[in-house]
C-alpha cells in the first residue's frame, strides 16, 4: 500500500508538470508518447516479442500522425496511412501462416486502436477548446475524466470492501461487486461536482475557465458521471478479460504497485472519448 500511494503521489506530480504545458506541442508529444507505451504493453501481453517487432512497428508512424496530426496536409494523410498499415498486417498474416495467431495479431491490433482512441480524445479537447477563446477549459476536462475513472475507482473500491455481497463479473473479476460497482457511479457523480465546485471558484476570482457554471450544469454532470463511471467498469473489465485470457497479471511495471500504464488508464478508455463527445453537444449548449 505504501508503494502504490507513493507512486500516486509522484504520478499526479508528472500530471501537473504534464498540464502546465498543455497549450504546447510537449503536451501531444508525452501523450503520443504514453500511449504507444500503452500499446506496446498490448503488444508484449499478446506474446509477441522480438521475433516480430515489426508488428509493433508498423503501428508507431500510424499512432503517430493520429496523435500529432494539427495540420490539413497531415490529416490528408491519415487515411492512406491507415490502408497501408491494414495493408501490412494483412500481408504479415499470409506471410507467416505457420507462425503468426490470428487471434493474437486481431486482438492486438483492436486494442491498439481503442487505446489510441482514448488518448486522442484528450488532444481534441485541447483542439476544440483552444485556450485563446477557451482559456483553462480543456484541462477542465481532462480533469474531469480522471475523476470520473480513478473518484469511481476509488469509490468502488472502498464501497465494494465495506458492503460487496454480490459478485459483478466474477469469472472475469472475482473481486469486483455490485456494491462497489454502485459506490463508484456515486463517487464518480461526486467527484466531477467537486472538481466543478473548485474550479467555478478559482474561475469566479481568477478568471480560469470560460463556463460560467449554473445549477444546471451540475444536473448534466451528474448523468455524465454516472454513464462514466459505467463505462469505466467497463473498461477495467474488458482489460482485465484479456489479461486473464493470455495469462497475465498486469499489463507492465511502469508504475511500481499499479502496473502498467493500461493498468492505470484502463478505466479511462471509454471515459475520455464519452467526455470529449459529450463536451460539445451538451456543456457549451446549456
Amino acid at each position: 500500500m505504501k508503494t502504490r500511494i507513493i507512486t500516486a503521489a509522484v504520478g499526479l506530480g508528472v500530471l501537473a508538470v504534464v498540464l502546465a504545458f498543455f497549450d504546447t506541442f510537449l503536451f501531444d508529444l508525452v501523450l503520443s508518447a504514453v500511449c504507444l507505451i500503452a500499446i506496446h504493453e498490448v503488444f508484449s501481453a499478446m506474446g509477441f516479442g522480438k521475433k516480430q517487432w515489426y508488428l509493433y512497428a508498423a503501428a508507431v508512424p500510424l499512432t503517430l500522425l493520429v496523435m500529432l496530426s494539427t495540420s490539413q496536409m497531415v490529416r490528408g494523410l491519415l487515411l492512406p496511412a491507415a490502408f497501408l498499415t491494414v495493408l501490412f498486417y494483412n500481408v504479415c498474416q499470409i506471410a507467416h501462416v505457420k507462425t503468426l495467431d490470428f487471434g493474437k495479431l486481431t486482438g492486438f491490433v483492436y486494442f491498439s486502436g481503442v487505446i489510441t482512441f482514448c488518448f486522442y480524445s484528450l488532444i481534441h479537447l485541447k483542439r476544440m477548446l483552444p485556450f485563446a477563446e477557451y482559456r483553462y477549459d480543456a484541462i477542465y476536462f481532462i480533469l474531469l475524466i480522471l475523476c470520473f475513472a480513478w473518484g469511481g475507482d476509488t469509490a468502488a473500491y472502498f464501497a465494494g470492501r465495506a458492503f460487496g455481497r454480490h459478485k459483478l463479473a466474477p469469472i472475469v473479476s472475482p473481486h469486483k461487486t455490485v456494491e462497489g460497482a454502485v459506490g463508484g457511479v456515486l463517487g464518480s457523480m461526486a467527484a466531477g461536482c467537486v472538481l466543478t465546485l473548485a474550479y467555478s471558484l478559482l474561475s469566479a476570482k481568477y478568471n480560469v475557465i470560460s463556463i460560467q457554471v449554473q445549477p444546471k450544469h451540475y444536473l448534466v454532470l451528474l448523468g455524465m458521471g454516472a454513464v462514466a463511471s459505467v463505462l469505466g467498469i467497463l473498461g477495467d473489465l474488458f482489460a482485465s478479460s484479456v489479461k486473464r485470457q493470455v495469462g497475465i497479471k498486469d499489463y507492465g511495471t511502469i508504475f511500481p504497485g499499479h502496473g502498467g500504464i493500461l493498468d492505470r488508464f484502463d478505466s479511462v478508455m471509454f471515459i475520455a472519448p464519452f467526455v470529449s463527445i459529450a463536451v460539445r453537444y451538451f456543456f457549451y449548449l446549456l
